[in-house]
């Protein structure tokens, strides 16, 4: 199965605002839209290939979430190095969840939301 299985090709997120969503991933954390339906549903590309899929939510209630509650938990970003990142996530205003931790299997971590509560970690391994 191993040559059949090759990897993740996206996460998706259910957003409120889709438009204004995808926007923010794209000036805040540099993803570019590789396509969009009429929908909207847009497929955005990070600059390593990598894809999230942003679609319309539908009218369920967001659960309250913490890092732990069960299921998806988050989605973690890899960066090439922490300090520039958190530095240029400082300059867009972001609000932080906790202070730097050690990643499981060695690294720096950092949590963070994006506009409609989605958590995010930036990772530098």
């Amino acid at each position: 199965m191993k040559k059949v299985f090759t990897g993740i090709d996206h996460p998706a997120i259910a957003a409120a605002d889709v438009e204004s969503l995808t926007k923010w991933y794209c000036d805040v954390l540099g993803y570019t839209v590789f396509a969009k339906t009429d929908k909207p549903v847009y497929i955005i590309e990070a600059p390593d290939g990598t894809f999230i899929e942003m679609m319309p939510k539908d009218e369920t209630e967001r659960p309250d979430r913490t890092i732990n509650t069960p299921g998806w938990s988050h989605l973690a970003l890899r960066v090439n190095d922490m300090d520039a990142a958190i530095a240029a996530l400082d300059k867009q205003g972001i609000e932080w969840a906790g202070p730097e931790f050690e990643a499981v299997g060695g690294g720096r971590i950092r949590n963070f939301a994006d506009p409609e509560g989605n958590v995010l970690q930036i990772v530098q391994r």
